[in-house]
């Protein structure tokens, strides 16, 4: 006779192969244990004309071209999963996305897994890769371009130990010099953050200090530091905004700077802006730029958009947006237009 357990296991198990097609829910287990599942389906259609050349989706560096081009494209790859699992204080979670590698457009258009988050949670302790303690997630914007405006972002995921306590947050996390000597890696990076919420939004500050190593084995300390939130203005409007400065190099911008150029620590200054207005309750509109500017390299990237987004469904979104892509430093630009079809799970 089959014991109480197996008994929820089965019916679990059934109950995922039933709703396979609407994994957004949680299967409680035990009294303790609770498996959860969710992410979205995402698709994509994007087209780029300009003097730089296509992306998927933005980020700090690009590639000029001799002369203007124009690319029409149609992907899902945003599309992700995940999966959390939950046995009282303790928590593991892990998410894929699908911009691991892409197939060719010829046959069957593939693109491999890549693994996006995957980390363990017991009570104020967190280990694993997830989003850097010095991001502010509820600080992005919404836009049809994967994150919008990066150039302006702390946009970063990687190996972490954090700990948490109220509104403070200090974590060790994996160091890597970009541009510099990355064998000689000895020291963690430190990452110190603290939260203030209230009913009128959330705004954090943190700070970043570590360790980088020259092409030439010199040794040098980086500081940054980084304020980023969400302010509610009328109604269910928003206004998002993140102001970073100093020696921060990888983490902002998403590839828009090394840490070390030759044998000087880059210095950054990078904003965003970003307003959302709801129209009514299924119907908003974002508005947003984003701006990195690096001292030594003298890389100097923004962004501009704006969008329309309406929900059909409670979890199936419309959106439209244009916007323009500029690398100011090498007179080049390009304009996109993109629509998307998101479906959460």
């Amino acid at each position: 006779m089959l014991n109480t357990n197996y008994k929820k296991v089965m019916l679990a198990t059934s109950f995922l192969v039933a709703s396979s097609a609407h994994a957004g829910f949680d299967v409680q287990i035990t009294d303790k244990d609770k498996v959860s599942f969710g992410g979205y389906v995402k698709v994509d259609a994007r087209y780029v004309d300009g003097d730089v050349a296509y992306r998927p989706f933005w980020i700090g560096s690009g590639t000029k071209l001799d002369e203007s081009a124009s690319k029409f494209n149609l992907f899902a790859n945003e599309t992700r999963f995940n999966m959390k699992y939950t046995h009282g204080d303790v928590t593991g979670f892990i998410e894929m996305d699908f911009w691991g590698g892409q197939g060719n457009e010829i046959v069957s258009n593939s693109a491999h897994p890549r693994l996006r988050h995957a980390f363990v949670k017991y009570k104020d302790i967190l280990a694993g890769q997830t989003w850097s303690t010095l991001m502010n997630t509820s600080a992005i914007p919404e836009s049809a371009d994967f994150a919008g405006a990066t150039t302006g972002l702390v946009f970063i995921r990687q190996t972490q130990m954090r700990y948490t306590m109220g509104n403070f947050q200090v974590s060790i996390e994996n160091p890597e010099t970009w541009g510099g000597d990355n064998t000689d890696e000895s020291a963690p990076d430190v990452v110190a953050r603290y939260n203030l919420k209230g009913d009128w939004g959330s705004v954090s500050f943190s700070g970043l200090g570590r360790q980088l190593n020259t092409a030439s084995g010199a040794s040098e300390t980086a500081f940054g530091v980084s304020v980023a939130g969400r302010i509610k203005t009328v109604g269910k409007d928003d206004f998002r905004f993140q102001i970073h400065k100093g020696e921060l190099g990888r983490y902002v911008g998403v590839a828009f700077t090394k840490d070390v150029v030759g044998e000087e620590v880059e210095d950054v200054t990078a904003y965003l802006a970003a307003y959302r207005h709801f129209w009514n309750e299924s119907l908003r509109t974002t508005i947003l730029y984003g701006r990195a500017e690096a001292d030594v390299s003298g890389a100097d990237r923004s962004q501009w958009s704006i969008n329309l987004f309406k929900n059909l469904t409670p979890k199936l979104a419309v959106g439209a947006e244009v916007g323009q892509f500029i690398m100011d430093d090498q007179d080049a630009d390009s304009v996109y237009a993109q629509m998307s079809l998101k479906y959460v799970l």
